[in-house]
């Protein structure tokens, strides 16, 4: 790698959080279909190197996989059945609006650090990678990269994008539909502050036919709002302003609304078959990528 890769990998994490990284591979709970074999194993059952099972013989079949020591046994064909190994393409979708670009730590810089990190695992285990960045308008995207020697391209791609722009996830994971990805692995990484809601976006995620993970961020400042008294607020995507007295009563319904809508996105992931995973940027993104995407089956 060049000294300016180098750079850009330590603003994204460190050397030894790298090494962490190694250690790791995507987990995939379903079965691809991949042009390039001998590199990744499915549970699909094919006539490859790795013994599987047996099943019953059928006219048609090809002879040279029969397994003449059993027929010899049994007087009855079987052929042997093998693993099959196939490719499993990752494709991360960041949330690049700008009500991204908020809070200490920041949500985008967060999430930027989790696709990276996530990206890095994938690329040093021959997995195929893509990243989109969605918002309105143009998006930033990065076409598929393979093997570790791509990821300075990745971690290049990463540093160089900013949230901008409204939020349109309906309409992002709708045009990341309809491009007919390959079939694989899919993290989407949100705030999911869109005022047309998260269903639709994730009905189109679902469309896609992926395995998916939803990773909602959020920042402290979200969470749990420090702020008290007479508030001039604006939205930082649209500019409306709106005035409000934030007490101490107003401030534990904020709570509880921000636990409902985080209780309905998890219900929504469930109802669709995602993985739900919520994190505030106040926890180490180590940790995240570590522990708790162990847990949730994207890493082993």
């Amino acid at each position: 790698m060049s000294p300016a890769s180098a750079t850009v990998r330590k603003d994204l994490f460190d050397p030894e959080f790298m090494r962490r990284l190694e250690s790791l591979e995507i987990a995939s709970r379903k079965i691809f279909t991949g042009k390039m074999r001998g590199e990744k194993r499915s549970r699909r059952k094919g006539f490859s190197q790795e013994f599987a099972d047996y099943r019953d013989y059928v006219h048609g079949d090809d002879l040279r996989h029969l397994d003449w020591n059993v027929y010899g046994r049994l007087d009855k064909l079987f052929l042997k059945m093998f693993y099959e190994e196939e490719d499993l393409h990752l494709h991360l979708l960041v949330d690049g609006s700008r009500s991204m670009d908020f809070g200490d730590p920041n949500k985008f810089a967060y999430a930027r650090q989790v696709a990276a990190a996530i990206g890095y695992v994938g690329l040093v285990n021959l997995n195929p990678v893509s990243i989109r960045v969605l918002r309105k308008g143009e998006e930033s995207i990065m076409r598929t990269a393979r093997g570790e020697r791509m990821v300075w391209r990745m971690m290049d791609f990463l540093q160089g994008v900013q949230p901008d722009a409204g939020t349109d996830l309906a309409g992002g994971l709708k045009r990341f539909a309809i491009s007919r990805p390959r079939r694989g692995v899919a993290i989407l990484i949100s705030d999911f502050l869109d005022r047309d809601g998260y269903d639709q976006a994730l009905k189109w995620l679902l469309g896609a036919g992926m395995e998916s993970y939803v990773l909602h961020v959020l920042a402290p400042q979200e969470v749990q709002p420090s702020l008290r008294g007479d508030l001039k607020l604006m939205d930082m995507e649209d500019a409306d302003l709106v005035e409000l007295s934030l007490t101490g009563n107003l401030a534990k319904s904020y709570e509880k609304t921000l636990a409902a809508f985080r209780a309905g996105l998890a219900a929504s992931c469930s109802k669709y078959g995602m993985a739900y995973t919520f994190s505030s940027t106040g926890s180490p993104f180590d940790e995240l990528v570590l522990l708790y995407l162990r847990r949730a089956g994207l890493v082993k």
